[in-house]
């Protein structure tokens, strides 16, 4: 048993070592999708990292001895079949409504966590933790710059209609709130939609530059109490 303990320790030291950067590194960058609330998040950043090493240790020390019973054989088939995995995996984040793609910044996340795993998995601990720190810099840098610095006449402006239901008595309270959370309504309309007057259907049209408007405006209108048949779509003119 102690030979056992001691050949462990010896031996596989350093690919510990390698699985354990590919967890730090991967937490990392699954921690900026996490604050930023995004579909792959934590758990799977850090999972594709682990799954990428493991996989690319595997590799390179599972199938030693085939190379020598097999010459022709190729054991790095076994880390190739990575991107192709991951292919799948990232095709589960991109989201399509109408025109508008979203999820590719995420799917592309994998991508490179992927990357950096593979790159733990053959040793090359430098190469993974420049590359998480260079993309970390790249996800929160060109987000600030997208967002502080680049005029807002430069990005694409969506027109994004809003639609629910409340009551009469009500009407003051989310009118006054709708405008306060939403100060770029471009066109407001109200009706009553009974014949005793006392449900109205409001309609509403704002104009949003943001990349995914629809799931961050049914965010704001959770603020709302007391809302019906809430209804968020982009238009396409």
């Amino acid at each position: 048993m102690e030979n056992f303990f001691n050949y462990f320790q010896i031996q596989n030291a350093d690919i510990l070592i390698r699985i354990i950067f590919a967890i730090i590194l991967g937490s990392i960058i699954g921690l900026e999708r996490e604050l930023t609330n995004k579909s792959a998040g934590l758990r799977t950043q850090i999972m594709v990292c682990l799954g990428a090493c493991i996989f690319t240790i595997l590799s390179i020390h599972g199938f030693a001895t085939a190379v020598t019973l097999y010459p022709l054989g190729d054991p790095s088939r076994v880390a190739a079949q990575i991107i192709t995995g991951i292919g799948f995996i990232g095709a589960g984040t991109v989201l399509r409504q109408g025109l508008t793609v979203t999820g590719l910044t995420t799917a592309s996340t994998l991508w490179i966590v992927a990357a950096i795993g593979m790159a733990c998995g053959c040793g090359k601990i430098s190469i993974a933790v420049v590359s998480t720190i260079l993309s970390v810099a790249i996800l929160v840098l060109i987000r600030i710059f997208e967002r502080k610095l680049l005029p807002r006449n430069l990005k694409h402006m969506r027109t994004i209609k809003i639609s629910f239901i409340c009551k009469y008595e009500e009407y003051d309270e989310v009118y006054t709130k709708l405008t306060d959370i939403f100060p770029e309504i471009i066109d407001y309309k109200h009706r009553t939609i009974d014949e005793e007057g006392d449900t109205l259907k409001i309609t509403a049209k704002l104009a949003s530059n943001e990349k995914n408007p629809v799931m961050q405006i049914y965010r704001k209108l959770d603020e709302i109490k007391n809302l019906q048949s809430v209804s968020v779509k982009e238009i396409f003119d």
